[in-house]
C-alpha cells in the first residue's frame, strides 16, 4: 500500500473516532457511486451528513480544505442524493448535509471540521 494511501486511511479512521466522540453513527464508509466515492456517510441528529475528509503530512502544498473546492462540493452533492436514493429506509424523511473534515499531522492528527459546505 502506498504510503499517501495509508495516511488516508489512517485520516479516515481518525475522523470516525471524531465524530462517534460527537455522537454521530457511522453508516457508511468509501461508498462508491456513479460518479465517484464518499469517504463517509454518517446520522447526526436527523441528518444524513457526506463527510469528505482530507488528510496531509502538513500544511506545504496548501490547507487540507483547499482541496473541496466548489466542482468537488458539487460531486459530493450529487453523490449523496444518490446514495440516499440507494438507502431509503434510512434516509427517507431526512435532511441532507455535506461536511468536510481536514487533518494534518503524521502521527498526531489536528482535526478541523467544517459543516454544512454548500
Amino acid at each position: 500500500m502506498a504510503i499517501k494511501d495509508e495516511l488516508g486511511r489512517r485520516g479516515e479512521e481518525r475522523a470516525c473516532t471524531h465524530l462517534r466522540a460527537q455522537g454521530w453513527m457511522i453508516l457508511d464508509r468509501n461508498w462508491r457511486g456513479d460518479h465517484g466515492e464518499l469517504d463517509l456517510i454518517a446520522l447526526e441528529g436527523d441528518e444524513i451528513v457526506v463527510v469528505e475528509v482530507k488528510t496531509r503530512t502538513d500544511a506545504r502544498y496548501g490547507h487540507p480544505l483547499e482541496a473541496v473546492d466548489a466542482r468537488k462540493r458539487a460531486r459530493l452533492w450529487r453523490l449523496g442524493v444518490q446514495w440516499c436514493l440507494m438507502h431509503p429506509d434510512q434516509a427517507r424523511g431526512r435532511r441532507l448535509r455535506v461536511d468536510a473534515v481536514a487533518l494534518l499531522g503524521a502521527e498526531e492528527f489536528v482535526v478541523e471540521h467544517l459543516r454544512d459546505l454548500r
